[in-house]
Parts: C-alpha cells; structure tokens; sequence
C-alpha cells in the first residue's frame, strides 16, 4: 500500500491539472475546482489537498470515511469538509478526526460530521440515518465557503 499511495495521488493532482487545462473549453470555473473521495479516494482528495503545485490545487476537497496518513500540511491547504460514522468498520472515525486535526493545526478552514451511524460506504445510499444528509451538509458547506 505505501508504494502506491504516491501514485495514486499523483493521480489526483493530475486530474486537477487536466480539468484546470480544459476549464474554458469545459465552461468550468477554474477557480471553483475541488475534489472530493470516498475512502480510498478520500484518502487521495487529502492527499491532493496537500501536496499540489500552482496548476494542481484544489479549491477545496471533501474527504468522506477517509483513510489518512499523516503528513505535513501547508499552511495555505485549501477548506476541508470530511464526513464518516462511528460504525465504519473499515476506516473507523480515528482518520477522519486526525484529518480535521491537521488542517485545525494550521488553522485552516475545515468541518467535520461525525455520524453514530452508517457504517462504510453511505455515500447517497438512503439508510434512514442522519448520515443519509451528509449531501445536503456538504453544499450547505460549499455555499459558506463562497465556492457555490
């Protein structure tokens, strides 16, 4: 897994430089770019949060029951917005807390949702649970953030 970590968020911050490429031809505001991850690709959303150049940062990210190693994080890291429940038995809360630490660590914007439940993988599945409206959290988050 190490080996390929830095691959697969160079992947990520690749996908930014593309998108960013191609944001005229697209009709996408470059400004307004982010990334957001489920899991592993939660794990690259921070990744790529935190290791971008001028072409490849994200305007924000979103990191729902992420994994995450810890890493320095820029003092200029963009707003985070990260979610997960009590009950994931794959990644637990402990990743998605020491994420939201890390940006608090240099003051960044950041939130985070802590659901009791929902397990892993709630995505936009209806469950009944509070974690059924992380969706509606999370743009309510991008408007408070001017990126909407």
């Amino acid at each position: 897994m190490d080996r390929v970590r830095p691959t697969v968020v160079a992947d990520g911050l690749q996908a930014l430089r593309t998108i960013r490429q191609h944001a005229s031809n697209w009709t996408i505001d470059a400004d307004r770019l982010g990334i957001i991850g489920f899991s592993a690709g939660g794990y690259v959303a921070a990744g790529a949060a935190c290791q971008y150049d001028s072409e490849s940062r994200p305007s924000f990210a979103g990191a729902i029951y992420a994994g995450w190693t810890e890493r320095p994080v820029p003092a200029d890291v963009p707003p985070l917005f990260v979610a997960a429940a009590q009950d994931d038995p794959v990644v637990g809360t402990q990743p998605s807390v020491a994420l939201y630490s890390a940006w608090q660590s240099v003051a960044a914007h950041a939130e985070l949702h802590l659901y009791t439940r929902g397990g892993h993988g709630f995505a936009l599945r209806h469950q009944g649970l509070p974690s059924d409206g992380w969706i509606e959290r999370f743009w309510e988050w991008l408007g408070a953030e001017g990126l909407v």
